[in-house]
């Protein structure tokens, strides 16, 4: 079975435009919709009429994201870490579980992760049945495998080798340099998703990447191509779509910026 994999959002926190600024990556924004980005979220989709739909983080900006993509169901939830850029939207699939489904919908996080979730939705958590992730744990689901790897953000944050009898994919929408061991199972990964929150001085280099570092990363992981997200596009020196994407050439397409609803085939 094949599998669509797309990007809900592509931002950092506070989204491009952020509704506080105008510099010119949110100025750009405004003007032109191509340039707008919501919060980090993936939904993995196989193709067919019994493809199943998995949806790794629920941002904020989820209900609007589901509506553009035309998805009415999702049938399992898998977590990187639960700040509120990653969390936020999980309130939007209440009423999806408790009008629409017959049973509670499958929820798996590392046991961090699972008590942030908790805490913080614990008036709904009867709508979810629960699984905790160990670091390294795979979970099969729809045909294709997730491996829960450890990445240097918050504590209990994973990033995910998905990966199929025909191709594979490693998702980390925040992280800072890989921990030894993760980078070593992702090795010459064919698409490598990573976080690039900043375009030149990293603010946090403890816990996210700048987009030299994550493309420096990549080649040495020899990566197949790099997809930047998490981007903040206005921290640090503000960068525009344009200017980000001239920078981007000298990679003659190993390096590409995605935009949300990108879809790729995996």
């Amino acid at each position: 079975m094949s599998h669509t994999f797309t990007f809900l959002g592509t931002a950092s926190g506070c989204g491009v435009p952020a509704f506080f600024c105008h510099c010119v990556a949110c100025e750009e924004a405004r003007e032109d919709p191509s340039c707008r980005r919501g919060c980090c979220g993936v939904l993995i989709t196989g193709d067919g009429p019994d493809g199943k739909r998995l949806l790794i983080d629920t941002p904020p900006d989820l209900r609007q994201q589901l509506i553009r993509e035309g998805v009415d169901g999702i049938d399992k939830l898998v977590y990187t870490h639960a700040h509120f850029d990653h969390l936020g939207g999980l309130g939007e699939l209440e009423y999806f579980v408790r009008l629409n489904r017959d049973a509670p919908l499958d929820l798996c996080a590392s046991a961090p992760a699972l008590k942030g979730i908790t805490d913080e939705f614990h008036y709904m958590m009867d709508c979810f049945d629960t699984q905790v992730l160990e670091p390294f744990q795979r979970i099969e689901f729809d045909g294709l495998s997730y491996q829960a790897l450890p990445v240097a953000h918050a504590e209990g944050t994973y990033g995910y080798l998905i990966e199929s009898s025909s191709s594979s994919l490693f998702y980390a929408s925040d992280t800072a340099r890989l921990p030894r061991e993760t980078a070593r199972r992702v090795r010459g990964v064919e698409t490598l998703v990573m976080d690039a929150t900043f375009w030149k001085d990293n603010w946090r280099p403890e816990a996210h990447h700048s987009v030299q570092e994550t493309i420096d990363e990549g080649l040495e992981l020899g990566a197949g191509t790099i997809y930047l997200t998490h981007l903040a596009m206005h921290y640090s020196e503000p960068v525009t779509v344009r200017e980000l994407e001239g920078f981007l050439k000298r990679y003659d397409g190993r390096v590409v910026l995605p935009h949300d609803g990108l879809k790729l085939n995996l």
